[in-house]
This record gives C-alpha cells, structure tokens and sequence, in this order.
C-alpha cells in the first residue's frame, strides 16, 4: 500500500497512561466508509448504523468523548438525509405518519409502571439499574407528551449502573435508539 493507499488518521487526541480509549484503527477504517457512503449517496450505510457502532477500547486510543461527539454530527447528517430522501418519495405525511406511529410506540412503553417498563434479567445476572431507568423513561415520556427539552445529546450519552435483576440491557437501549430516531426525525 503505498501512501495515497494509506487510510488518512482522524484528528482525535488520544488517551494517555494506562486510560483507555477507542481501537484508532476501528474507528478510521469506520469513519472512511461513512465518509464513502454519504458522498456516494449510497443506502449501504444509514444514521442507526453509526448510531450503533461500537469499537475495541484499548490503551493509546482514542479519547471516547471526542470519538462519540463526532459520531453524533455524522448520524445527524445521515439522518437529514434520510428524511430528505423520505419525504421526497413518499411526502412529507407520510413521514410524520411514520415519526407520530414510532413515537407513540416509545411512548407506550415508558408509560408503563415503573419496574415493569422492560423485562428483567434473572436474579444471578446483571442488567440496568430499575431506578435509574425509570426516571429517565419518566423524562422521555414527558418529552413525547410535551416537548420539555430534551437534546439527542443528552439521549446519546445516557449510562446506567448495573443491579442483579435489572432491566434486560437490549430492550433499554432499543427504545433510546428510538426515542434518538423520532429526535432526529423531527430536527
């Protein structure tokens, strides 16, 4: 590979000592394929794929919260996109039909009683602290009622502690990829 070959290096800092941050590689060869796919314009890679990537964490990486700011514009402009391209083929109605259906989907589900929003992991496993769930599910809800503000940000960057017979991990982040989804979706 000669050096126009090379990959270019993203202009992140990277972590020092023994603090970990994301795999360099992992995220160059990533971000060089989502720069290839939105200037091509092709459907191979959409704003829910950048959302859900995930990379190696390791000594000498990338600092995580650099890496993850940058992630957040790219999905946004992937999403922009995609709604462009949705309105221009089936109208704008039918994609606030689609954004009002997915909305109150989520909605459905964090109305629900607390500690019983998503299921639970066995009594012997880990999952995501009830409490903490639920009084983010309380303020996603209200932000699907009302509007209170919310950001993406904010949505993006939730972290939960872990309790033995918590919240099945999957079913949480699922319905946050929605709620960031309908975000996005009405920027």
């Amino acid at each position: 590979m000669t050096a126009s070959e090379a990959p270019a290096r993203s202009s992140f800092p990277e972590t020092r000592g023994r603090e970990k941050g994301y795999d360099k590689a992992a995220v160059d060869d990533f971000l060089a394929r989502a720069r290839g796919a939105f200037e091509s314009g092709a459907a191979d890679m959409t704003s829910a794929d950048v959302r859900q990537v995930a990379f190696p964490l390791v000594r000498h990486g990338y600092v995580i919260g650099s890496v993850d700011a940058a992630l957040g514009r790219i999905e946004d402009a992937f999403a922009a996109r995609e709604r462009t391209t949705a309105v221009a083929a089936s109208g704008a109605n039918a994609w606030v039909g689609h954004t009002r259906e997915l909305a109150q989907e989520v909605l459905d589900r964090l109305s629900r009683p607390r500690k019983e929003r998503f299921d639970r992991v066995s009594t012997l496993r880990y999952g995501y602290r009830l409490d903490e769930v639920d009084l983010v599910a309380d303020k996603l809800a209200t932000y699907l009622e009302t509007g209170q503000s919310v950001t993406v940000e904010q949505v993006r960057s939730v972290a939960f502690r872990m309790q033995r017979g918590g919240y099945h991990e999957a079913q949480v982040d699922a319905v946050l990829d929605a709620v960031v989804e309908v975000m996005l979706a009405v920027k």
